[in-house]
C-alpha cells in the first residue's frame, strides 16, 4: 500500500481539523498542534504554505489563528495534494531502460491520474461529515458552532 508522506498527512489532517473545530474564532496553532500532537513550529510550516495556496487564510493578533479560506466543500483533498506536493516534488527516478519508460512510466502515471481523480471528489466537507459520523469529540469555544 502506497501512503501519504508524514507531511501531506499533517497537511489535509490540520485543514480538517479547522474545519471541524472552526467557529467565528480563527483556529488557533497551539490547539491545532494539542489535538494533532505535533509542535507548533513543524505545523506552521505547512500552515504557511496553504495560506500562501489560499486554502486557509491566516488571522494576526492575540486571538489570531487560521481559518479556511474558501468553503469547506470548495476544497478537495486533491487541492492540499497540489500544495504539499508542489513544495516537496522530488520526481521517482523513472529507470531509462526500455521496461522502465515503456511499462514502468505509465503504470505510474496512470495510477498518479487515478489517486488525484479520487481525491479530488473527497472534500473537507466530506472528511468533516466522517468525524461527525464517528462522533469525534468536536472543540466549540462560547458556544458558537459555525463552519464556511
Amino acid at each position: 500500500m502506497i501512503k501519504p508522506s508524514k507531511k501531506l498527512a499533517l497537511a489535509v489532517e490540520a485543514v480538517v481539523d479547522i474545519a471541524y473545530h472552526g467557529t467565528v474564532e480563527p483556529v488557533q496553532s497551539q490547539d491545532i498542534g494539542r489535538r494533532l500532537n505535533l509542535p507548533r513550529r513543524y505545523l506552521e510550516q505547512v500552515m504557511q504554505q496553504l495560506v500562501k495556496a489560499g486554502i486557509l487564510k491566516g488571522v494576526r493578533g492575540p486571538r489570531g489563528g487560521y481559518r479556511l479560506a474558501r468553503e469547506r466543500r470548495r476544497i478537495s483533498i486533491a487541492d492540499v495534494v497540489a500544495v504539499v506536493e508542489a513544495n516537496d516534488a522530488e520526481p521517482a527516478n523513472i529507470s531509462v531502460s526500455d521496461l522502465g519508460q515503456q511499462v514502468m512510466a505509465p503504470f505510474w502515471a496512470e495510477h498518479e491520474r487515478a489517486a488525484l481523480a479520487r481525491l479530488d471528489s473527497v472534500t473537507i466537507e466530506d472528511l468533516c461529515q466522517e468525524a461527525e459520523k464517528s462522533r469525534v469529540r468536536r472543540e466549540v469555544k462560547d458556544g458558537i458552532d459555525f463552519a464556511i
